[in-house]
């Protein structure tokens, strides 16, 4: 079975398990598959690279909602009547 491997960087768990923080640090920040049997078993996702993941997933939320209301009626309000 062939699969798609998502990094430029992969790996196996035996690697990982011999030396983990090698193997990140050789990925210089870049994620890494970790292949079981050659294929990707998990991704190896350095913190500030899934930092920027949530980041980006937080905007398209955000973005969505933003699409959702741009069309709903404004309500006007006068500071007074607060």
């Amino acid at each position: 079975m062939t699969a798609r491997i998502l990094t430029e960087i992969a790996t196996s768990i035996t690697e990982l398990k011999s030396n983990p923080m090698k193997v990140v640090s050789s990925a210089h920040g870049d994620p890494i598959a970790v292949l079981n049997r050659n294929e990707p078993a998990f991704y190896c996702v350095p913190a500030k690279a899934y930092e920027l993941l949530m980041e980006k997933l937080e905007d398209l939320e955000l973005l969505a909602l933003v699409e959702e209301r741009k069309n709903e009626a404004s309500i006007s309000v006068s500071i007074d009547d607060l």
